[in-house]
């Protein structure tokens, strides 16, 4: 993830960019619907989009082509559902293309879908199962926020192997190459990710305003998802 600019054939840029653009236009509307139902989430959804722009701008060289590092996306599934958090992720990275250089045009449709597809769907599966058998809310958001990052670089592991198949072993061959060299690096920052996230979590419960986090955490994987 943050795969760079140029390095995707264009056959594959272009079928990523295909596969995300309906999942970008349902997350819009999804956003339209919580404002205009409860405006004041304004403030929630900026500090979620904050999150991940944060998180996700820590950048750790890693695979060739491209890089290691938290994704931020968690937090904004749990209180908002999966579809919102992919044109937040897609505005998110669309940015960090421009003015950090991490990942690029050519690769945002690769891009969005690892992180802001996967990532939230994985993340808003994992919560309401580990609630469903009772895990603590901390516990949850860990989990939730962790394995969402695991997974965004799997998906990433597959763009790359599908891109580029090893010359003898092919896609397995060159996914396992792919996934072992990430693994170094992502899952020390996908556990501390997952802690980050309960941490800011636990902070707005504690600042929290007219009790706009409570509403959202109740109806995210209900109304929102």
């Amino acid at each position: 993830m943050h795969i760079m600019e140029g390095f995707l054939p264009v056959r594959d840029a272009v079928l990523w960019s295909a596969i995300t653009f309906p999942f970008v236009a349902l997350g819009l509307n999804s956003i339209k619907k919580q404002v205009k139902n409860k405006p004041e989430l304004k403030m929630l959804l900026g500090v979620s989009a904050a999150f991940t722009f944060v998180m996700s701008a820590l950048k750790i060289p890693s695979v060739t082509g491209s890089s290691s590092h938290p994704t931020g996306i968690g937090l904004g599934t749990i209180l908002f559902g999966p579809l919102t958090m992919v044109p937040i992720g897609a505005v998110v990275l669309l940015f960090q293309a421009l003015l950090l250089a991490h990942g690029g045009l050519t690769t945002l449709g690769a891009n969005i879908f690892s992180m802001a597809i996967v990532g939230p769907f994985a993340a808003a599966v994992i919560f309401y199962l580990t609630k469903k058998i009772k895990f603590p809310l901390s516990v949850s958001i860990f989990f939730a926020s962790s394995i969402a990052n695991i997974l965004t670089y799997i998906t990433t592991s597959v763009q790359l192997a599908l891109a580029f198949p090893d010359a003898a072993g092919g896609f397995t061959t060159s996914f396992i190459k792919f996934a072992t060299v990430f693994a170094f690096t992502q899952i020390p920052l996908a556990i501390i990710e997952g802690l980050l996230t309960v941490m800011i979590f636990n902070m707005l419960v504690k600042y929290n305003l007219n009790n706009n986090l409570n509403y959202n955490l109740s109806n995210n994987l209900s109304d929102n998802s």
